[in-house]
Formats: C-alpha cells, structure tokens, sequence
C-alpha cells in the first residue's frame, strides 16, 4: 500500500515562491512593453515602417501572450496554496492526539482548585472581571476584562501564573477609573502582566470641570526569574464643556502612570523592574478656561538581587486652552538589584500645553533610580518643553538628578537635560520670552567611582515685538568622586565639588612601584591613544578604565584600539578609522566588574570595531562602531559600498551584550558619465554588525545593527542594494533573544536598488526565554524600475521554555515610473520552546510600491508563516499579507495583494494550530 505524505509549509512556500516569480515577469514584461509595442520608424521610408509595424506586431502578441500565461499562473498558484489550507485544515481537524489524555490529567485540579494543572487561565468577562490562574505546572494567566463601556469600573486584574507562565494584563479601567494591576509571573519563571491603562476622565458639564484621567494599574512582579510587568498608562483627563454660567470650567487632568513590576530575585540583568507607566494627556480646555495638567509617570520597577530597575514613566502633556496646562512630571527610575545593576532611567517631563494668553510650563524629568553594591546610577530624565503662547510661553521643566552610584563601587548617573522655554508671539507691547529649565545634578559615586555628568541648560524660548529672548537655563552640576578613588562629572554649569582627589598624592606614592615594572598604575585610568601611540593603554591593575584609542585623521591608518581595564573598570573606546581603514576595537572590561569599550567607526568604506568583551563577572559588552560609508563614484567608477558594522561585545556571566554597529551607506552613482560608458552603479549599503549574547546567568542580548542604504544610482544609474540588518544577540541563561537589525533602504536610481533584509532575531535564553524578534527588512528604492522591499527577518527560536519571535515586517516596494518594487515578504516566526512556549507570530507583508500613470502598483509581499510549538504550547499566528500597491492613474491597476501566512503547528501534548494571517 503507498501513501502520501503532505506537509502544508511545504506547499504555501512553493505558492509564495511561484507568486514572487510571476511577479517578476509581470514586472519584467511591464518594463519591455512601452520600448518595444511602439517601435519608431528609422525612416520616412515604406521599407522602415514596415520593419517598425513587424516588431511592433511581435510584440504585442508577446504581451498578449503574456497576459494569457499570467491569468493561468494565478490560477494555479491559487489551486496550490487552496492544496496546502486543505491540507492544513485537515491537519487541524487531527491536531493534539493527546488532548484527551491532558484532559485527564487536568480534571483532578480543576475539581478541588478550579485550576488547570496545564493550560492558559480564561480571560475575565464582564461578570466576572478578573482573569483566572494560569495552570499551577504550567501556563499563563488570563487578561483583566476592559471595562470600556462601564463608567467608574475598574479594569480587572490579571491572572497569575503557577510555577512557569506569565501573568496576564490589566484590563482598561472605565471612565474615570483605574487600570487593572498585571498578574504575577510563574514561582519559578515568567514575567508580570503589564498594567491596564486609566479610563478617560469624565466630561465636565456646564459649571463642573472635566474629571481626572483614571490611574493606570501597575505591573505585576517576577518571583525568581523574570521581568517586572510595565505600568499601565493613566487616563486621558475629561474634556471641558463649553461655557455656560459665570464661572469658566478646566479641562480635566490626565491620570498618574501606574509603577512598573518587581523584577524576580535572582534572574540577572533580565530581571528588570517593569517601567513605570505614562501619565496620562490633560484635555483641552474651552474657551476662557485652563488646558488640564499632564499626569504624573509611574516609578519604574524595582530589580531583585541582580538586575536593572525599570525606567519611570513619561509625564503626561498638559492640555491647550487658554491657559494651557501644564506637563506632568517624569516618573522615578527603579532601584538596582541590590548586589549589581543599573538604576532605572527617570522619565522626560511632559510638555506643557499651547495657550491663547498663558502657555503650560514643562514637566519636571524624573530622578535616576538608586543603587545597589556594585551598580551605576539612573540618568535623570529630561524637563518637559515650555508650552507656546500668543501672549506668554511657558517655562521649560527642569531636568532629572541623576541616581547616586553603587555604594561599594560604580559610576553616578548623568543628570537630565533642562526643557526648551516655550516661544512668543504676542502682537503690540514687547514680550519677553520664557526661561529654559535647568539640568539636574550628576549623580555622586560613594566609595569607588566617578560622578555623573551634569544636565544640560533648556534654551530660552523666543520673545516678540522687540522682546528679549528668555534666559537660558543652569547647566547642571557634576556630581562627587569616590572618597576612595573617582574623578568628579562634568559640570554644565559650576562645579558641585573640587576637581582634585584629596588622596591623590597617596595614590601617586602606591602607583610607582607598579608603572615602573609594568608601566601601568595600580589605580588609575590608562592614558588615550597618540598619533605616534595609537592604542589606548591598560587601565590599573586594581581599578581604573582603559585608555581610548586614537582616531586616525590620515587614509588607510586603521584606528587604535581601546585599552583593557585590570580588575575593576571600563575598558576604552576604539578609535575612528581613517579612509579606507577600520575602526579600532573597544578593549575589555576589568575581570571582576566593568563594561568593554565601544569599538570605533570605520572609515570611508571600512568595517567598524568590534565592542570589547565585557567583565568575567559583571558588565555589559561594547556597543560595535558603525561601518563606514562608501565614497562617491566618479566618472567611470561606481559608487563604493558602506562598511560593515562591528559586532557587539559579550559579557560572561553577567550582563549586556552590546548593541551591533550600523552598516555604512553605499556611495551614489557618477552624477555624469561620458558618452558611451555604460550606467553608474551605486554602492550597496554595508550590512550591521550582530548583536552581543547576554551574560550566561544572567543579562540581555542586544539587537543587530541597521542595515546601510543603498547609494543613489542618480538621474542615469543603477541604485545600490540596501545593507542586512545585523543579527540579534544570543541569549544566555534566562531572557529574551536579542532583535534582529533593520535592513537598509535601496537606493533611488533609473533601475533602484531592493531593500535590504531584517535580521534574524537571537535565540532565546537556554533554560527559559523567549527567541528575539526579526528586524524590518528595508524599503526599495524609487526609480523607473522601484526597487523590492527587503524581506522581514526570521524570528528567533526559543530553546527549552519560552515564545518563539516574532517575524519581521516585509519592507515597502519603491514606487517606479515603468514598474513599480514589489512588497516585501514577512518574516517567519521562530519555534517555541522544546518544553513549553508558543511559535512565534509571521510578520506582516510589504506594501507594494506605486505606480505612475498608467503603470501598475507592484504586489504586496507574503505574509509571513506561524512558528511551531514543540511539546507544550500554541502554534504562532500567520501574518496578514501586504497591499497591493496603488497605480498612477488610468490605464494602471493596483498590485495585487500577497498570501496569507499559515499558522504554526500546535504542540504535541498540549496546543492548536496558530490562525492564518
């Protein structure tokens, strides 16, 4: 007996290639058509003309034949991809043989705790708001029921999960009311639920001021591993009614973000506190009355024992009217772990709201979180900008402190930036101008370490009629030194302490004996690369930070590389590549703490550096250089390709990776050419450098850098092709897989250059961890001939636990003059985890490119396929195809969308089949 295997993938991905070659012989017979169905006479004479009619003929049967193959084309790609929705249908009807079994093993628990042992909680309903448990072995929690239609309600909260889960989201709380809180991740592993948003304020009636925005709820809390859950946004605040009795109301406020969640005890820098929500947006106010204040951000989530805190919230902006409101402040950063990290980020203040009379003044930026042992303080968040005024901006809000160092040992946090004072244009009498905000104070290391930078001055806003400018705001203090060793930051403004240690002559007497044997200090930073001495030197064998490398000024002198730091510091920077040459590398960080150098930029056309390797113990990688971009082509010579991003440096146990470098942009194509040389070329885009793998035990892989555009290929050439995004970072013990780059955007030309495609996201942590999503692939160029968009990059693969990424988003095709670029195609998504985890979602097809008159839109890309779960979890959603492009006009038809992804295979024990896009 034979039988017939089919596999449903197999048959949709033979229908999206068969469609993406119909395309481009669509394309390729658009571009022919117009040059040969309308063949000049090369004479007056009846012998050309002829000639000129008997091509002419032949090519219009061509075409006419064309149209014929293509209407049977479509029909059997459509017969194909109806084969393979059959096939899966089928599939699906046959899915999971062991649900019955699951079924068993779950009754007993659902008995006695109303709990699965294995499985999803049910999302919360109107009767009951609150979303149910995850399975207490495995699954996550439901979602709090939205209370959109309910006034003064509450969203529900999240469900919690049980061992291995995340906890479900807040719902939105109803007019006036709050958000629901997030679940709590697993015991073991799982994130918070993200908090729901805050209802609307209520509407003001005549003589009553519209009510405040509902609080947004807070995110639940990771337990051992995993991260806080983010805040919820707070709620818009009520709009004001017209006026009607003697008194003018106010527009209502904008509710406070909810707090961001807990990070878990003991799950590394991928235990951060969730960030704090955004406040909410005051409302504009009636005429006569006050724009409503901007809410309040939520205080970013606290880390465990290793970990960053969450970043605080974004103030909310202040309403318009006639007095408009003012911003809302930034919400506080969280704490560090208490053992080693970096203190959350304070939120920007919101920006004060446009007045008629009066503008709103900025929101204050938030604090840096605080501090641990070994860990580097918050940067300040930046002041709102002062609203603008016809008669009187507002002022610009003051920047954010930056949190204090570790105790024992790390850096302050830089203070944030000062707002912009709102501008003036009052008529008449003269009108001063607002004042900018001023920067916050760097934070102050304790023990070892050196003090924040100061914030930067906001600038005056701008007077009228003759007015003065306003002043512009004080530059921020540096913060303090270590008492023990640490330089002071720099000051925007005065210094907040001496510059000089008052140790340094005793540490002068300790250095001797050590740079005499090894001319390196025992504390101490190493001295920056020299002309003569390109590389940076080593840092102290006990403290201190490498050295930078020298940047090259002279071609094809490769930059120096950054020096190494001993036990404890930062390694330094790589230095700039001169033409030609690339970028030096970053040196590595002290053995026990500190983070690698970043690598530098390469020049004209060169590879960027590679970021150093960061501590053995703690610290985060170095961030690549960016490659360098390709000269421009002259006559008879192309445009040079963009270099290659560096890769991002990789921690060991705990931390970071750095981000991948950028991809240099290609050089455009010879402006002029002489007569007979064929078209100019521009350069193709340099692809990015990868992203760093997080720490083994703990930390978060970075994303791969941006692809580079492409060159223009100008009035006469051929545009270059967009650069690769760089790969995203692998993940190490626990955590999420770093992003795949962007592609690079095809460069413009009389044939364009395609897009480049999105990286592939990292592989996720290898105990638990979802897999990182795939980078956008890049737009095509514009031209006679549009470019295609670059494919979506593949979402990354979880490995034991965890969701496989998302797929990139295919890029949009460059609209042509001939032919229009075709979309596109979405990237798949990544496998779920060997164990438990759902397969990532398909990305989103391009949209086709447009059309010129006539010319038809170029087809959209394909929807990208579900990835599949393995033993435990739910197959990934296909994605929805891209548009079809639009034609220019008459005689022109829209492009035809693309296919529809497949969903990704349900587990084997436990699961369904992802829905197609």
């Amino acid at each position: 007996m034979s039988y017939i295997s089919a596999v449903p993938e197999v048959l949709t991905s033979a229908a999206t290639t068969l469609g993406q070659v119909g395309s481009t012989l669509n394309a390729a017979n658009l571009a022919a058509a117009m040059p040969t169905t309308a063949v000049l006479a090369q004479g007056a004479d009846e012998v050309s003309a002829a000639v000129a009619t008997l091509f002419a003929g032949h090519a219009r049967e061509y075409q006419a034949l064309s149209t014929r193959l293509d209407a049977f084309h479509q029909q059997f790609v459509a017969a194909l991809t109806s084969a393979g929705q059959t096939y899966a249908a089928a599939e699906a009807a046959s899915a999971n043989p062991l649900q019955s079994l699951l079924s068993a093993i779950n009754t007993p628990t659902e008995a006695m705790l109303d709990r699965p042992l294995i499985g999803n909680g049910h999302d919360g309903t109107a009767a009951h708001p609150n979303g149910q448990a995850g399975g207490l072995l495995f699954g996550n929690g439901g979602n709090g029921y939205s209370q959109t239609a309910n006034s003064g309600v509450a969203g529900g909260n999240g469900g919690a999960a049980g061992l291995v889960g995340n906890g479900g989201a807040g719902g939105t709380g109803g007019t006036g009311a709050a958000g629901g809180t997030g679940g709590s991740g697993g015991f073991w592993y799982g994130n918070g639920g993200a908090g729901g948003a805050g209802g609307t304020g209520v509407a003001g009636t005549p003589g009553f001021n519209g009510g405040t925005g509902g609080v947004g709820g807070n995110g639940g809390s990771a337990t051992l591993w995993g991260n806080g859950g983010i805040g919820g946004q707070g709620g818009t605040g009520g709009a004001a009614p017209d006026p009607g009795g003697p008194s003018v109301p106010s527009a209502g406020s904008g509710g406070n973000g909810g707090g961001g969640g807990a990070g878990g005890l003991f799950s590394g820098l991928t235990g951060a506190g969730g960030q704090g929500g955004a406040g909410g947006l005051g409302s504009v106010g009636p005429t006569g009355g006050v724009g409503g204040t901007g809410g309040a951000g939520g205080t970013g989530g606290t880390a465990g024992l290793f970990g960053a805190g969450g970043a605080g919230g974004d103030g909310g902006a202040g309403g318009g009217g006639t007095i408009g409101g003012d911003g809302g402040a930034g919400g506080t950063g969280g704490m560090s772990g208490a053992l080693y990290g970096a203190g959350g980020a304070g939120g920007a203040g919101g920006a004060g709201g446009t007045g008629v009379s009066v503008g709103g003044h900025g929101g204050a930026g938030g604090q840096g979180g605080m501090t641990g042992m070994l860990a580097i303080g918050g940067a300040g968040g930046a002041g709102g900008a002062g609203g603008s005024s016809t008669q009187y901006g507002g002022q610009g809000g003051d920047g954010g402190h930056g949190g204090f160092g570790g105790w024992l040992i790390g850096d302050g946090g830089p203070g944030g930036a000062g707002g912009a004072g709102g501008s003036t244009t009052a008529a008449g009498a003269p009108v001063n101008g607002p004042n900018g905000g001023n920067g916050g104070i760097g934070g102050s290391s304790p023990f070892v370490g050196n003090g924040g930078n100061g914030g930067a001055p906001g600038a005056g806003g701008s007077g009228s009629n003759g007015g003065n400018d306003g002043r512009d705001g004080l530059g921020g203090p540096g913060g303090l030194g270590g008492v023990i060793y640490g330089h002071p930051g720099t000051s925007a403004g005065q210094p907040y302490a001496a510059s000089a240690n008052p140790l340094q002559s005793f540490w002068t007497a300790i250095n001797a004996p050590t740079e005499a044997l090894l001319d390196r200090p025992l504390i101490g930073n190493g001295h920056d690369g020299t002309a003569a001495h390109p590389d940076g030197q080593a840092g102290g064998l006990l403290f201190g930070n490498g050295g930078n490398g020298y940047s090259q000024t002279n071609s094809g002198l490769a930059g120096g590389a950054g020096g190494a730091a001993g036990l404890v510091g930062n390694g330094g920077a790589g230095g700039t590549g001169g033409a030609g040459a690339a970028g030096g590398v970053g040196g590595a960080g002290g053995f026990l703490y500190g983070s690698g150098g970043s690598g530098g930029a390469g020049g004209a056309g060169a590879a960027g550096g590679n970021g150093g390797a960061a501590s053995f113990v703690w610290g985060n990688g170095g961030s690549g250089g960016a490659g360098g971009d390709g000269v421009a082509g002259e006559a008879g010579l192309n445009g040079g390709n963009g270099g290659i991003g560096g890769n991002g440096g990789s921690p060991t146990l705990w931390g970071n990776g750095g981000a991948g470098g950028a991809g240099g942009a290609g050089g455009q194509a010879p402006a002029v050419n002489a007569p007979g040389d064929p078209p100019g070329y521009g350069g193709s885009g340099g692809h990015g450098g990868g992203g760093g793998a997080g720490g083994l035990l703990g930390g978060t892989a970075a994303v791969g850098g941006q692809g580079g555009a492409g060159g223009s290929g100008g009035s006469f050439g051929i545009g270059g092709a967009g650069g690769i995004g760089g790969i995203g970072g692998t993940q190490g013990g626990i955590g999420i897989g770093g992003a795949g780059g962007a592609g690079g955007a095809g460069g413009d030309g009389v044939v364009a250059g395609p897009g480049g495609a999105g990286g592939t996201g990292g592989v996720g942590g290898w105990f638990a961890g979802a897999g990182g999503v795939g980078g956008t692939g890049g737009a095509g160029g514009d031209g006679e001939v549009g470019g295609a968009g670059g494919a979506g990059g593949q979402g990354g693969a979880a490995t034991w636990t965890g969701t496989g990424g998302a797929g990139g988003t295919g890029g949009t095709g460059g609209s042509g003059t001939h032919a229009a670029g075709q979309g596109g195609n979405g990237g798949h998504g990544g496998l779920g985890g060997l164990f438990a985890g759902d397969g990532g979602a398909g990305g989103v097809g391009g949209t086709g490119g447009a059309g010129d008159a006539g010319v038809n839109g170029g087809n959209g890309g394909n929807g990208g396929l579900g990835g599949a779960a393995q033993f435990i979890g739910v197959g990934g959603n296909g994605a929805a195809p891209g548009s079809g492009g639009a034609a220019g006009g008459a005689g022109g038809n829209d492009g035809r969308e693309g296919v529809a992804g497949t969903g990704g295979i349900g587990g084997v024990l436990y699961g369904r089949p992802g829905r197609p896009g």
